[in-house]
């Protein structure tokens, strides 16, 4: 690992480029774009104000499903930066939350979505992979894969619940 201000004479070296800050920029404003999609596509879904950006680690929303909210869960649509993928999270509002409903579905033989194997230091409950490399050359269509895999992720979700 090289010392702190490596890193930071590199950072401003790209910075002077521009090509990061111009990719950053357009990345949170279709991730911005996205959240308002959700919002107005689906008005029965509560959608977070705001937007986590993070430490160009992940970015991301959440929204909250009628069916979800009544048990203190919600949905997350994440673009991890370091994969370079859009991912749907299932978490809940609080630790112990998380960890009630994280071990109903790790004790459980229901195995379609990746659950973590701990819940310290992790923010989800279960997660999927939503879209692997995006191509970010058509939004439209990159707007659908995130909609039709988030929409299947919650439909799976709620099947499971219901049965428990």
């Amino acid at each position: 690992m090289k010392p702190f201000h490596e890193y930071v004479d590199e950072y401003r070296k790209q910075m002077k480029k521009g090509d990061i800050k111009e990719a950053y920029k357009g990345l949170m404003k279709y991730i911005m774009d996205l959240r308002t999609y959700f919002k107005n596509k689906y008005p029965d879904y509560f959608v977070s104000g705001s937007i986590y950006y993070g430490y160009m680690d992940m970015t991301y929303f959440s929204f909250f499903p009628a069916s979800l909210k009544r048990k203190k869960l919600k949905i997350a649509i994440v673009f991890c930066h370091d994969t370079f993928k859009f991912e749907v999270w299932l978490a809940g509002y609080n630790k112990t939350v998380q960890t009630k409903y994280w071990k109903l579905f790790k004790e459980s033989d229901w195995k379609k979505y990746r659950i973590p194997s701990t819940t310290k230091g992790v923010d989800s409950i279960m997660e999927n992979i939503l879209v692997d490399n995006p191509d970010f050359s058509n939004l439209d269509t990159l707007t659908k894969q995130i909609e039709c895999g988030t929409l299947e992720f919650i439909k799976d979700v709620d099947d499971f619940l219901s049965k428990q």
